[in-house]
């Protein structure tokens, strides 16, 4: 969900009620819930988060549009990532000189040459972080932390 002054990324989980709420302007990353999303927020569905970037016009967010399963390992999905959105932080460039503008275009066109290269592949319930060997090697309670945690 996106208003002007947060990013708001709900969990699509059956069950799920915390949604990630980042902040356009001090860029804060907070946990809240879906009923503290407001009902004017534009909605649109995506995949996962890739990340942030800092360009000239300030900071972007990076998000999975479109995925495509190309397999499985062990029963978990493995993703592609096909399609990203570039999401400007910055309500407006006005604040821009012409050749900041010019540069953060350039700057945009390289991370969208980039994002078009195959490679960028993910998995919502296996760790394709580490390989399997290194995985066997893992203690218990490593196995028994979150992705996120790991």
């Amino acid at each position: 969900h996106i208003t002007p002054e947060k990013f708001y990324v709900e969990a699509c989980d059956d069950g799920a009620d915390d949604v990630l709420a980042i902040d356009r302007v001090s860029t804060e990353v907070t946990l809240t819930v879906k009923k503290d999303v407001p009902p004017s927020a534009v909605t649109r569905p995506i995949y996962g988060i890739l990340g942030t970037i800092r360009l000239v016009a300030g900071t972007y967010l990076i998000v999975i549009t479109k995925k495509k399963k190309i397999g499985e390992i062990f029963s978990h999905a493995i993703w592609k990532a096909t399609d990203f959105d570039i999401l400007s932080y910055k309500k407006t460039m006005l604040h821009l000189t012409d050749i900041q503008l010019q540069d953060n275009k350039v700057f945009l066109s390289m991370l969208n040459h980039v994002l078009s290269v195959d490679g960028f592949y993910f998995s919502t319930t296996y760790d394709l972080t580490h390989t399997l060997q290194r995985l066997a090697n893992t203690s218990p309670e490593f196995q028994e932390m979150s992705l996120l945690e790991r």
